[in-house]
């Protein structure tokens, strides 16, 4: 597993479906894990694998707690309600804009091992889930925004200090070593 390159704002991969993942393999348990390492330095809620690069069907959160991952996601609302909150992502770095979001989600899909998974999300789990399943149809969270937020996000992002670079690798988080005295 290894900290990889997180694509940014304005690189084709971020607006290119995914494919489906066919084959439950190693190279996908190394995508899951370098997905999930890649999140943690980084910082973020979620990471989707166009986010690296890899133009395949998965993604990877972390939500209050829990870690998580899955494989050719199927996302269905639960009921009408929705809310609108701050929203960021990694490859859009140092930006949040409120985003409107379903509040509670069904997702079913599978895990690296190709056994079947459901995931059961409200609020920020919810949003999490929505935003990187987006991402695998090649949908960034701008989209979303309302005509005069989504205007004032573009004209932001052109003026961002990483406009024009492809990636960025985010710094592993730093490992504590306590004393035993």
């Amino acid at each position: 597993m290894s900290v990889t390159p997180i694509r940014l704002f304005g690189d084709p991969v971020l607006r290119t479906p995914a494919a489906p993942v066919v084959d439950f393999d190693e190279e996908l348990r190394q995508l899951v894990g370098d997905l999930t390492e890649t999140m943690f330095a980084a910082g973020g809620a979620g990471l989707a694998a166009p986010q690296i690069g890899v133009g395949l069907r998965v993604f990877t959160w972390y939500v209050d707690g829990e870690v998580g991952h899955l494989v050719n996601p199927d996302v269905t609302p639960v009921g009408e309600e929705t809310e609108e909150g701050p929203e960021g992502c990694l490859s859009i770095p140092g930006y949040r804009w409120d985003c409107r979001r379903h509040l509670h989600v069904v997702a079913s899909g599978w895990n690296m091992h190709g056994d079947p998974v459901t995931v059961e999300g409200s609020q920020l789990l919810a949003r999490a889930i929505q935003h990187e399943t987006d991402h695998l149809d090649g949908v960034l969270f701008v989209d979303r925004l309302d005509a005069e937020a989504r205007a004032a996000a573009m004209s932001a992002l052109r003026e961002a200090e990483w406009a024009g670079m492809a990636a960025y690798l985010p710094a592993p988080a730093p490992v504590v070593k306590v004393s035993p005295h």
